[in-house]
């Protein structure tokens, strides 16, 4: 059974997403205070942690930060706030997904569902003896160990990140649109919030070029989508 962390204090919200994640078949565990929260999440082990955003005692993007710096759990995001600069600062501190309320707790679950099964599919890739190169350019990015390197320069990428690039580098000269980046690396389909595609593609391409990576490796094709170039 998988272990949920639900990081919110609006009690009658947690209880109803309790619910129904536990009608899907996972322990959920509950703290509605932002400090509890972060010593639950780095002294416990969890699948998954859901985190609000707002909280009265400290920013969900402190605790986010924190538990990224340790951990490589999959954090989501939840906030009312649907200003993409929040979706940006949230998703470039870590987080694997953002979701804005309200929200059905059926789209909650499918997220849930899709970030677990896309985490043990990862954990299962990577105990395999010999790593797994691609080389693409002077790009070498080390599908096992999931480790990116510009000539001899490391580059730290999120997960998703480091997911998306893959999936770009592995399928060189294509044009694909967001809908179709959403559903591939996130397992769901957008039901029109792509941004979050957006925003990684943009940190992906600054973290490339800081280490002195082509501009146009991953090309924006207006009105189509993104095209990683050989």
């Amino acid at each position: 059974m998988k272990r949920i962390l639900l990081v919110e204090d609006e009690l009658e919200i947690a209880e109803l997403e309790r619910d129904y994640l536990e009608i899907n078949d996972m322990e959920v565990v509950i703290e509605r205070n932002g400090a509890k929260g972060l010593e639950r999440a780095l002294g416990d082990d969890f699948d998954l942690i859901i985190l609000d955003i707002m909280l009265p005692d400290m920013s969900g993007f402190d605790i986010c930060r924190s538990i990224r710096a340790e951990k490589e759990v999959p954090i989501l995001l939840v906030s009312a706030r649907k200003e993409d600069i929040d979706k940006v600062r949230g998703l470039g501190l870590g987080a694997d997904d953002y979701i804005t309320k309200p929200f059905s707790p059926s789209e909650l679950v499918a997220r849930v569902k899709a970030h677990l099964a896309r985490y043990e599919r990862l954990v299962k890739s990577n105990k395999g003896t010999q790593n797994e190169l691609l080389e693409v350019r002077n790009l070498t990015l080390d599908l096992d160990g999931r480790k990116a390197f510009l000539e001899d320069q490391e580059i730290i990428f999120t997960t998703k990140e480091f997911d998306l690039l893959i999936f770009l580098a592995k399928r060189p000269n294509r044009v694909w649109n967001k809908e179709q980046l959403f559903e591939q690396i996130w397992g769901m389909q957008a039901a029109g919030d792509v941004s979050t595609v957006v925003v990684h593609i943009r940190k992906i391409r600054e973290k490339l070029e800081s280490h002195g990576a082509d501009a146009e490796m991953i090309e924006t094709i207006w009105g189509a989508g993104y095209r990683f170039n050989l």
